[in-house]
């Protein structure tokens, strides 16, 4: 009996340290980060994402494909919230809290506003969009090993990766 209750003490105790790793989201290949701003309105946008690099890889073919939805970071979906309904690139998003997907292109991003903010990043399911919009892609000042994201003060958002950058407005 007594070697029972000592393997599920052991047990227990090991389980509950691979936990409190497993749960140390700062020890991840794709690290979280996040960014918060208040435009000049008043208008709070806060971006959780995880922040996968490039290694060498090919954004828009190894990475991130071209034409298919993509979570927009890495691990858990990217949330996007706003502190008050808002448009985006002059349509209207319902203040709230929402994951972020994207459909990477060459030229033209489309950027996803999903209604389900706390999901695993591949869980997407299209007919909970609230919102689409597509935006040009452009080629970034400096190569952004690590994916990351700004906003500024005026409400541009960029998402910058490679040397991609990709904006967007928050009104």
């Amino acid at each position: 009996m007594k070697k029972i209750a000592t393997l599920c003490l052991l047990a227990t105790t090991l389980l509950t340290s691979y936990s409190a790793i497993a749960q140390d989201k700062s020890k991840r290949p794709s690290p979280p980060a996040e960014v918060t701003a208040t435009t000049k309105s008043g208008l709070t946008i806060t971006i959780n994402y995880s922040q996968p690099s490039v290694k060498g890889r090919t954004i828009g073919q190894d990475i991130a494909p071209y034409n298919k939805v993509w979570r927009t970071g890495a691990n858990e979906a990217t949330t996007f919230e706003i502190s008050k309904d808002a448009s985006i690139e002059g349509r209207p998003l319902p203040a709230g809290k929402y994951s972020l997907y994207t459909i990477p292109a060459e030229s033209e991003w489309k950027i996803i506003f999903n209604k389900t903010s706390s999901q695993w990043g591949t869980a997407y399911k299209e007919a909970d969009d609230a919102l689409r919009v597509n935006v040009k892609a452009g080629k970034a000042k400096e190569f952004t090993e690590k994916m990351t994201f700004t906003v500024s003060e005026q409400g541009k958002v960029t998402l910058l990766w490679g040397d991609v950058a990709v904006n967007f407005t928050v009104k």
